[in-house]
């Protein structure tokens, strides 16, 4: 019975786990779809979310603490609940990320952007993939999908460093643009930490199932 209750327990743990990895997901997306679309309505929707992930980072390191200090697990247990831990911080991180790109579509909703937005996007879709991708090897307990997961990351920091430099580029032509320049490259930068943080993710995949602590980016 109190193995049982125990095994519940931790398939909550997961279940919970997966559920933020989701959140974490949406917010980045829909952040950077109302940057684009100057949708303040959908940056608040984001800025609510983020709440929703903190209160699910609260429960899951709560039980999870609950979990090492009551049950005493052993081997695979152990290092699945603190990879959890570990996970959800990465995952809070990610919220919080979104959440500030968020506030950038609220102050600059009435501004036209400076250039199309494509490379931006771009990024964002990269690292929803990464989010997703690594909270599907955590469900499976997948080290290749982790490791190639991981790899992602080069095209997030390659598609950054080319924003960075056009952004830059306007900067200079038109001092005019510098305001609406410098919140483009901030949002670039969010993007980056984001794929830092998804690397992350695929790290602790491979330590919950291999006990092998390994640098992916």
């Amino acid at each position: 019975m109190v193995r049982k209750q125990y095994e519940r327990e931790l398939a909550k743990l997961k279940e919970d786990t997966l559920r933020m990895g989701e959140l974490a997901k949406i917010a980045v997306r829909d952040s950077v779809v109302s940057l684009k679309d100057h949708n303040t309505d959908l940056a608040e929707k984001v800025i609510a979310l983020d709440s929703n992930i903190d209160s699910l980072y609260a429960k899951i390191e709560d039980s999870g603490l609950a979990l090492l200090a009551l049950q005493q697990p052993m081997a695979r247990d152990l290092r699945m609940i603190a990879s959890v831990l570990k996970i959800i911080i990465d995952l809070e991180r990610i919220g919080d990320l979104a959440l500030e790109v968020s506030l950038i579509t609220k102050a600059t909703s009435k501004e036209p952007h400076i250039k199309p937005l494509i490379d931006i996007p771009r990024m964002s879709s990269i690292c929803q993939e990464m989010i997703g991708s690594a909270m599907k090897a955590f469900e499976t307990s997948d080290t290749e999908l982790a490791r190639k997961t991981a790899r992602l990351d080069d095209e997030v920091d390659a598609l950054f460093d080319g924003v960075r430099r056009e952004l830059i580029t306007y900067m200079i032509e038109d001092p005019k643009k510098i305001k609406n320049a410098s919140h483009l490259t901030f949002v670039a930068r969010y993007l980056e930490r984001i794929g830092d943080h998804a690397t992350n993710l695929c790290e602790s995949v491979v330590f919950m199932t291999t006990g092998e602590r390994v640098e992916l980016n």
